[in-house]
């Protein structure tokens, strides 16, 4: 047994501990990475093929979405031939990668967990400029970061030491995980480092090579991302990072014979796409490429005349209103008992006008912005909609300042049908619609193409078993928020649109990035 493997596997997994910014040390010390990742705002970053640093002619800015006239980073736009580039170099040094042992590759995901918690601070204050995101919720997402690194290590020791088979009599008989080959990682900008890492990693861990393509709205956290896989240790040659366009890149990526697997978190529409792109078989291509998809939600609370009216209220507010709802788990519809309606809207209602919504770098705004200008269109289109779908009851407009910013809003009396209902809105928006009783309910919850998370408010076991059986998500909750799922404790993915399933942070989700391999040998 190696170092690594005796060091790892008496140890349980633990999920990284938040940051305390209640802390005077810790808001100081949060400050100071605020100041030190402002002074380095609007310097440029290089491509990376395989090692190779490039630059391109035309350029991306990423914006600060809290002040759209502060340029974070500048950032090259990859042509085809860099994705071409990109993809052939990683075929090639997979020959090599794929030949390390899950140890080597486990110590490495270790020793990578460890430059990003010393890096936690910094990377903190990226987020909150580039992503928009608060103290609180861009402490959660480089957490998450952490614990994929520190989770997928020891799950790839698992997978180095796989269950014995039945052993025939006259043979030895085994089972071996091997990596698959080339992939294309192309993460959201929702959660561009935790979602981008662990993606990342899981398939490096299981010896595959990747491309990654980061979304056009947070490319700076990317690149930051790319140190630290360089400074943990992991060969140049086995990573691309290819920034620009999905538009002008993305398919060349998708097609190439050599691309062995695709790992996308995104849109519905993109992501069928991919899926679609992906199973046309190119010259050349002697696999069937492998897609895992984790494409959003239209995630429902149901609230029940059994439940507890408040906790209830305080669950769907953060899982709506929290970084925005612009979470593929947030909810973006509030399913509620015709015996507490009233009382839970004006409750709710009471609740939503005292969120302050600011520059995500003042730690007294709960709320940010939303990521960009087109985002902003979208979402206010929705709301306009919604005032003629439903009751406006909070919000309903954009906020005050130079941002990206949108009031908190509530829609009740929304119809099963009705746009704001049916459709991802991705931003602070909430329909309220009333059922007439449970089983009313879980019908309208399932009244949806997508099926990622849902949660259930009620003190009766019987309708929580009811819960369990018939409403059809990947994520149920029971008496608790549906976002901020934990590494190894909800493994993520949906049903239906959602995806895949393909449960991050669960036992079963490098399984994704292997084949398996059956030996029998005959002996004496």
């Amino acid at each position: 047994m190696s170092a690594i493997t005796s060091s790892l596997s008496p140890k349980p997994f633990q999920n990284e501990p938040y940051t305390d910014f209640s802390q005077p040390a810790n808001a100081a010390a949060m400050r100071q990475a605020l100041a030190q990742v402002r002074s380095e705002f609007a310097k440029e970053y290089d491509l990376l093929i395989a090692g190779e640093r490039r630059r391109s002619r035309e350029k991306l800015e990423s914006l600060n979405p809290s002040n759209p006239a502060e340029v974070v980073g500048i950032h090259q736009k990859g042509t085809e031939k860099d994705a071409r580039d990109a993809v052939e170099k990683a075929h090639a040094y997979f020959a090599e990668w794929s030949q390390t042992t899950f140890e080597e590759r486990a110590s490495l995901l270790i020793r990578l967990a460890g430059v990003i918690r010393a890096r936690k601070y910094e990377f903190d204050a990226w987020l909150v400029f580039e992503a928009g995101k608060s103290w609180v919720e861009a402490e959660a997402d480089v957490s998450e970061a952490i614990d994929f690194c520190e989770y997928y290590a020891r799950q790839a020791l698992k997978l180095s030491r796989p269950e014995p088979l039945v052993q025939l009599s006259g043979e030895r008989d085994e089972l071996v995980y091997l990596p698959l080959g080339a992939g294309i990682v192309i993460p959201p900008w929702n959660f561009p480092l935790a979602i981008l890492a662990g993606m990342t990693v899981a398939a490096l861990v299981t010896g595959n090579t990747v491309v990654i393509k980061p979304s056009s709205d947070t490319p700076t956290i990317a690149a930051k991302f790319a140190e630290t896989l360089i400074e943990a240790g992991f060969p140049a040659a086995s990573f691309s990072l290819l920034t620009g366009s999905g538009a002008a890149i993305g398919d060349t990526l998708v097609t190439h014979p050599k691309t062995r697997f695709v790992s996308f978190t995104g849109s519905r529409d993109v992501g069928l796409r991919i899926n679609e792109l992906a199973a046309k078989p190119q010259k050349g291509q002697i696999w069937i490429k492998r897609v895992i998809a984790e494409m959003g939600g239209k995630d429902a609370i149901v609230v029940d005349r059994e439940g507890d009216i408040d906790e209830a209220v305080q669950g769907v507010l953060v899982s709506a209103f929290g970084y925005q709802g612009q979470k593929c788990s947030a909810c973006s519809r509030a399913i509620v008992d015709a015996a507490i309606y009233d009382e839970f809207l004006e409750k709710l209602a009471d609740k939503v006008a005292r969120i302050k919504v600011g520059a995500s770098d003042d730690p007294g705004n709960y709320m940010g912005p939303v990521i960009n200008a087109r985002a902003k269109d979208s979402i206010l289109g929705y709301i306009e909609a919604g005032r003629r779908e439903g009751r406006l009851v909070a919000g309903g407009e954009a906020s005050a300042g130079g941002g990206y910013f949108i009031q908190p809003t509530v829609i009740a009396d929304v119809d099963s049908k009705a746009r704001i209902f049916q459709e991802e809105i991705f931003g602070p928006v909430l329909a309220v619609t009333k059922a007439s009783d449970f089983d009313h309910a879980v019908q309208l919850a399932n009244d949806t193409e997508y099926g990622l998370t849902g949660a259930v408010y009620t003190g009766n076991p019987e309708k929580a078993e009811q819960a369990r059986r018939q409403l059809f998500v990947g994520n149920l909750y029971i008496n608790r928020k549906c976002t901020g799922a934990m590494v190894g404790a909800h493994p993520f993915g949906g049903f239906n649109m959602s995806g895949t399933d393909s449960k991050a942070g669960g036992p079963d989700y490098l399984l994704q990035f292997v084949q398996a391999k059956s030996i029998a040998e005959k002996i004496a």
